[in-house]
């Protein structure tokens, strides 16, 4: 609806997205669902964002930041019904190369956590050169041997040649983790951070301490934002969601930073089940994420 002077009376996150080829921002479906520790309906987050979306303000008041003048090339969703995590690889991979040719930021939404390794293939052929971050409530270090899952992304880019000193990891939960994993990532020289280590120094200062560490010995960072690190009582369309983890606000704040970081070219957001959810919690916390990380992307040096 538009007032008398023609201005829309109701701007949504919805209405950034189009067909924009040049825009600074594009946003990719990944919906991918098939390899999950826990079988369910990840495939519908992309479809259920994205009308969240329409009821998300491209305004936020308290920092008076207005979003409505930036476009975002909505790429639409890959094809991955049935498909299984090895055989996903190849098609996200080939998205994300294209798309980063043009966009300084690409949003994907998955999709269960499977999506992150093909995620940062696509940033570069050399991992070495490349940083990730998460968020999560778990390493995602269970063994390859068995074939790739949602609960082994972070193992498969080891043994693909990811350095662990460019892995850091930010939120992993007690009682939800095993000591090899754990042991595995120490061996590997990956950066960890409990919900202890969350609550004793605060999320966002761990959030700008890991994008100084990966920005000073990296190229490019991908961020995989699993929202089953958020405190399931406030989120509970994550399946591997725990009591304990961090607020829906830490979690928005972290969005804000990331965005803002100009060696962050790729995040995905992950293991959201819209059949898990109540009254659209989980919906429009993706939504609200989305618009606090363009808020952060609004603010990079140099834009």
């Amino acid at each position: 609806m538009r007032d008398d002077k023609g201005r829309n009376e109701w701007p949504s996150m919805a209405g950034l997205l189009g067909i924009y080829p040049q825009a600074e921002v594009a946003l990719l479906g990944a919906g991918l669902a098939e390899g999950c520790v826990t079988p369910g309906r990840c495939d519908l987050a992309p479809g259920v964002f994205r009308k969240a979306l329409k009821r998300t303000s491209t305004y936020d008041l308290e920092t008076g930041t207005e979003l409505a003048a930036l476009p975002v090339h909505d790429a639409g969703d890959l094809a991955l019904e049935g498909v299984s995590p090895a055989d996903s690889f190849a098609p996200i991979v080939v998205a994300l190369q294209n798309l980063q040719a043009d966009h300084a930021l690409i949003v994907m939404i998955g999709g269960n956590n499977a999506v992150t390794r093909p995620g940062v293939h696509g940033l570069s052929p050399d991992l070495t050169k490349v940083g990730l971050l998460t968020l999560d409530a778990h390493f995602d270090l269970r063994p390859t041997a068995g074939g790739l899952i949602n609960g082994n992304p972070v193992s498969a880019l080891l043994e693909d040649g990811l350095p662990g000193k460019n892995i850091v990891q930010i939120g992993l939960a007690p009682f939800a983790n095993t000591k090899a994993m754990h042991e595995t990532a120490l061996e590997a020289g990956i950066t960890v951070k409990t919900l202890a280590d969350c609550r004793e120094h605060g999320v966002a200062a761990l959030i700008a301490q890991a994008l100084t560490q990966l920005g000073a010995q990296c190229d490019s960072i991908y961020v995989d934002f699993d929202i089953d690190v958020i405190e399931r009582s406030q989120l509970p369309g994550a399946p591997g969601g725990r009591p304990g983890g961090i607020s829906v606000s830490d979690f928005f704040a972290a969005a804000r930073l990331v965005g803002q970081h100009e060696k962050v070219r790729a995040v995905d957001l992950t293991e959201f089940d819209p059949s898990l959810d109540v009254s659209d919690i989980s919906a429009l916390v993706a939504a609200r994420w989305f618009a606090e990380l363009l808020a952060g992307f609004t603010r990079r040096p140099g834009r």
